[in-house]
């Protein structure tokens, strides 16, 4: 009799014991700052700032539709993602452009927003071309979540064709540091809540969204049914 007794106290103490570990962790837990929703935003859809020839864009800011993609450059599914717009954007007769925005997830990725700021130190050697030129050569080597050797970016500079002594300057300055800020800052506004996470937009407006690495196929098929 007092065996079975002692089995329902034993059971309440080991679920109050679970309840204030569960407790302790949510205390210690931090939300991922970069991961939070925009307010409202639903009712008011946006894209961060209006895109303007400042962005890192392929194809003309008169296209018919726009995709505003927020990337970050350790994501493995990012980097399926941007082969897929690569082959979007070619195929769509310039109707299409494809603007890049950075969203290095430092909680999941902590070497994503060096990176990111390794693409905007080729930008300012040789603007556009350099940024998508680095851009695609840093995401074709990339094993992704983490798994670049940060002593390669200098050789992915010297394969862009940039002056190596002057992007390593650049990079150890941590002048870009705010422009990449900001791109988050607009992620957050968008409502962005992971990567990849891009947006169609038609006359600077959003018309439409693309959750994730979605397939070039389902991607055409979204915008062959905007009107």
């Amino acid at each position: 009799m007092q065996n079975n007794d002692q089995k329902p106290i034993a059971g309440a103490i080991l679920i109050v014991g679970v309840l204030i570990a569960g407790a302790i962790l949510l205390k210690d837990s931090k939300a991922p700052i970069v991961n939070a929703p925009a307010a409202n935003n639903e009712k008011n859809p946006t894209t961060g700032r209006p895109v303007s020839s400042a962005d890192h864009i392929i194809g003309s800011l008169n296209a018919r539709l726009v995709i505003v993609e927020y990337s970050d450059l350790e994501c493995p599914f990012c980097k399926v993602f941007h082969d897929t717009m690569h082959k979007v954007v070619d195929n769509s007769n310039g109707k299409v452009a494809w603007v890049f925005r950075h969203y290095p997830i430092p909680q999941l990725h902590s070497k994503a927003f060096r990176e990111a700021e390794a693409t905007e130190c080729a930008w300012e050697q040789g603007e556009n071309d350099a940024f998508w030129k680095y851009t695609d050569r840093l995401f074709e080597i990339t094993p992704s979540n983490n798994g670049l050797d940060a002593a390669l970016l200098p050789e992915i500079a010297e394969y862009a064709g940039l002056n190596v002594a002057s992007f390593n300057d650049c990079l150890v300055s941590g002048k870009f540091t705010n422009k990449v800020q900001a791109d988050i800052d607009d992620g957050i506004k968008a409502g962005v809540n992971g990567t990849p996470s891009s947006f169609i937009l038609q006359k600077g407006s959003r018309v439409d969204t693309i959750p994730g690495a979605q397939p070039y196929e389902s991607v055409m098929q979204r915008l062959s049914e905007i009107k």
